[in-house]
């Protein structure tokens, strides 16, 4: 049994002997540890259980798959869906990606950064990798090269949207809770709810959300542009990107301090 304390003091030993303080992405893995004898049933593990910590240096910014200055493209899935929680729930962070590594084969055969998964009623639930978000304005399109920044929007009477899908077939991702947690506090009203394939075609901006990309801007879903030809990202993307850049940085409660190294 490993407490929350032991897994702290854990990371900690293992970025220590490698030197590692800044620059390093982590991934924590706990099983039920060895069994005594081949069998899926979990009493053969007697042992208890096994913590893996696996820290490599990787830049967040700049990696093969996210790219926020240039921004990134996207297809939709075909046959693979998300799972309903009655089969397997997405939201438990689990070692079986078989569902995540077919969307993400096809997006490399199409040129793609990732895959949009939808779930078994055709409803966006997120890339095969990360949490998904669209921004709506409500105005007449005949007025948008007038209306080409979110403060001219906002004088005009229309006030964007953060839109992003239900965790009912998706992980709820920290990266995820963050951005709604920031979006209120900049007084951007968010919807949370089903959200259909077209009205992420027809957006003004979208962006996918996670914890190596952080805030990615998307400029495109099959082969459909996002906002404005040409803009990578728009005035709230923009707005958030930098608002959790400044609460990664300022908001020390949100992290653990790490010791002096030895």
């Amino acid at each position: 049994m490993h407490t929350r304390a032991d897994i702290i003091q854990a990371i900690f030993r293992v970025l220590a002997a490698n030197g590692m303080r800044d620059g390093a992405h982590m991934r924590l893995t706990l099983t039920r540890g060895e069994k005594c004898t081949s069998s899926m049933n979990p009493r053969f593990n007697v042992y208890g259980t096994t913590l893996i910590i696996l820290p490599e240096w990787k830049p967040t910014e700049g990696a093969t798959t996210y790219d926020n200055s240039r921004g990134i493209s996207l297809i939709t899935a075909g046959a693979c869906r998300r799972s309903p929680p009655s089969a397997l729930d997405n939201k438990i962070h689990h070692n079986n990606m078989i569902q995540n590594i077919l969307p993400k084969i096809q997006a490399n055969i199409a040129g793609a950064a990732d895959a949009i998964m939808l779930d078994v009623e055709g409803f966006v639930a997120e890339t095969n990798a990360t949490n998904l978000f669209m921004v709506r304005y409500d105005w007449d399109p005949r007025a948008r090269t007038d209306l080409s920044t979110e403060e001219s929007c906002i004088k005009a009477g229309y006030s964007p949207v953060l839109v992003t899908p239900t965790a009912d077939a998706c992980l709820p991702g920290i990266t995820r809770d963050t951005v709604l947690l920031l979006a209120k506090e900049l007084g951007i009203d968010t919807e949370v709810r089903r959200v259909s394939l077209s009205e992420f075609y027809s957006a003004d901006e979208v962006f996918t959300t996670g914890t190596m990309g952080e805030l990615t801007p998307v400029t495109e879903i099959d082969g459909r542009t996002i906002g404005d030809k040409g803009k990578v990202k728009g005035a709230v993307t923009d707005r958030l990107q930098k608002a959790y850049k400044e609460a990664v940085n300022t908001r020390l409660d949100w992290s653990t301090e790490i010791p002096d190294f030895c």
